[in-house]
């Protein structure tokens, strides 16, 4: 089968019902493991949702939370990361911003530990003159 045959486009993202798109977007990954295009159709599915149709909401939560989970961190898979929030729970969306963003969290780690330092050996600020 072509790759063209298993693409889906603006037209059917947007008129085509949730258990085809679920089938269509869940056998598309498992034939082409392409994590990008996959969020790229599930974020609009997404935007769907937002448009009012109430049943896309968490749609193929599996599917997401396998792929960001799972596979290497890609350049989408960042770039969208903060509009899949809901999909995971506390501690998983902590584990998971640690993967994809790294240096981003030793750095947040290396203020407070700084800060906690200077704090430690600043005096006390008052109001008295």
């Amino acid at each position: 089968m072509r790759m063209k045959d298993l693409a889906l486009d603006h037209h059917q993202l947007f008129t085509l019902k949730l258990e085809t798109l679920e089938n269509r977007i869940t056998w598309f990954y498992q034939l082409t493991q392409n994590s990008t295009k996959t969020i790229h159709y599930i974020l609009a599915l997404r935007v769907r949702h937002q448009l009012g149709a109430k049943e896309f909401a968490h749609v193929l939560k599996d599917l997401v939370r396998y792929i960001f989970l799972n596979t290497k961190a890609t350049r989408t898979m960042k770039r969208f990361f903060y509009y899949f929030q809901d999909y995971f729970m506390a501690p998983e969306w902590r584990a998971l911003r640690m993967k994809m963003f790294p240096a981003r969290d030793y750095v947040e780690k290396a203020k407070t530990v700084v800060r906690s330092l200077i704090s430690l050996v600043r005096p006390e600020e008052t109001n008295e003159p």
